[in-house]
């Protein structure tokens, strides 16, 4: 995701000393590396940029700025909203 589009992280593994990841992108699921940022957990809202998680975000700030990109037409206004964390 090259413009710094909020994810949610859904599912964490190891694969050959690489911490892999599968995130959110407001629908599309991407392949994320976690190295640089391995305290991260399924849950955890993330800017990525080349395929490598650099940003921790807090649900706020994600949906800000996925509310702000709607805005201004970086995301399509029917693109599906963000993920939010399960309430139960």
């Amino acid at each position: 995701m090259c413009l710094g589009v909020p994810g949610r992280i859904t599912k964490i593994w190891n694969e050959e000393g690489k911490i892999c990841a599968q995130a959110d992108f407001i629908g599309e699921t991407r392949p994320v590396c976690l190295n640089y940022l391995p305290d991260l957990a399924v849950g955890d809202y993330i800017i990525v940029h080349a395929g490598f998680a650099l940003t921790r975000l807090d649900v706020g700030e994600a949906s800000r700025t996925v509310e702000m990109m709607r805005e201004y037409g970086v995301i399509d206004a029917d693109a599906p909203a963000l993920p939010l964390p399960s309430t139960g």
